[in-house]
């Protein structure tokens, strides 16, 4: 292992001020997801460049805060470790470099306690990606790797000293000069801070180990009219829904569906989890608890609908804004599917 990828312990304070950003993962346990928000908040009392990666990461930009702490990046990162423990009994692995790419880059395979730092200078970049696969560069895809190395452009240093011309007739002129100065450690991406929650989940664990698959069915369906009235209450819709499955014997299965369109219509959520459950096909699954966690939200606004001139799907809009208003009124027990109500 050379210097560049030797793991820094929580005691050591020397880092190059040239590592501004950290890549923060979150060791959380299955099923709490519901924590990131919080933990998130907590990145934000160090400084408010914090950029939320759900289900259980964030990008940090520390610049600001390496001054206002006299701390290095790396004695900041442990400082986040033992608070995330102390408060939530969260464990990190966390990754630190001159941008948000390196910084990531330096996290794949950290180990709880270890802060892997990028080593500092333009040589330590380019030492620390020298013998580094391509698929492991952010952004790019199985196709890209498997173009590149099929012309012997196997590792990054290959890839960082190859012509641009080449690249540009590989992979095409705009991706072929990303894919160059990526190479070389250019990152020209910035941590983005984002106020507005990126992913919303909710949780529906069991009395007991549950066989039965109406039960299952059922909290879905709980889970599904949950998460969309707290969206349509924050006026957001989103892109993704994932689905957890966890079992008696801890171990989970999590399967994601993009929607056909982005939304919050808690029958269209329903839909969506019954056919990602169904086609799990948990006969006799001794099931622990089920999870649904909406990914990609974007302000409602923006959102638009197709309209499918199916009676039954406006109907069934109608009645959704009318429950709502009366669940705003009176409580979110107010008014629950029939099926929910036995």
């Amino acid at each position: 292992m050379n210097d560049g990828e030797r793991g820094t312990s929580d005691g050591e304070r020397g880092t190059s001020d040239g590592v501004t950003t950290l890549y923060v993962r979150f060791l959380l346990p299955p099923m709490h997801e519901a924590l990131l928000p919080q933990l998130i908040a907590l990145l934000g009392e160090f400084t408010p460049q914090v950029e939320a990666l759900p289900p259980d990461a964030a990008l940090v930009d520390v610049r600001g805060a390496r001054r206002y702490f006299g701390r290095s990046a790396v004695g900041l990162a442990a400082l986040i470790r033992v608070r995330a423990l102390a408060l939530y009994g969260v464990e990190c692995a966390i990754g630190a470099g001159p941008g948000p790419m390196l910084a990531r880059m330096a996290a794949r395979g950290a180990a709880p306690g270890v802060t892997r730092s990028v080593p500092e200078g333009e040589d330590g970049v380019r030492e620390f990606l020298a013998e580094r696969p391509v698929g492991e560069l952010p952004g790019i895809g199985r196709a890209t790797a498997r173009t590149l190395c099929e012309y012997g452009l196997d590792s990054l240093g290959k890839v960082g000293a190859a012509p641009l011309s080449t690249l540009q007739r590989l992979v095409g002129a705009r991706a072929g000069r990303e894919l160059s100065e990526k190479a070389r450690g250019i990152d020209r991406t910035r941590v983005v801070p984002n106020a507005a929650a990126r992913s919303l989940s909710v949780e529906r664990p069991f009395p007991r180990d549950e066989l039965d698959p109406f039960r299952h069915r059922r909290a879905l369906l709980s889970g599904a009219e949950e998460l969309g009235a707290r969206m349509r209450d924050e006026d957001q819709v989103c892109r993704t829904l994932v689905l957890t499955v966890r079992y008696a014997d801890r171990s989970t299965t999590t399967r994601s569906k993009a929607l056909p369109e982005q939304t919050a219509h808690s029958t269209e959520l329903a839909r969506t989890a019954y056919r990602m459950y169904d086609a799990l096909g948990l006969q006799r699954a001794r099931v622990r608890a089920l999870s649904l966690r909406a990914e990609g939200l974007a302000p409602a606004e923006h959102a638009t609908h197709q309209l499918s001139f199916d009676p039954t799907d406006e109907k069934t809009r109608r009645i959704e804004e009318v429950a709502d208003r009366a669940r705003a009124k009176f409580g979110p027990g107010a008014i629950v599917p029939g099926t929910l109500a036995a």
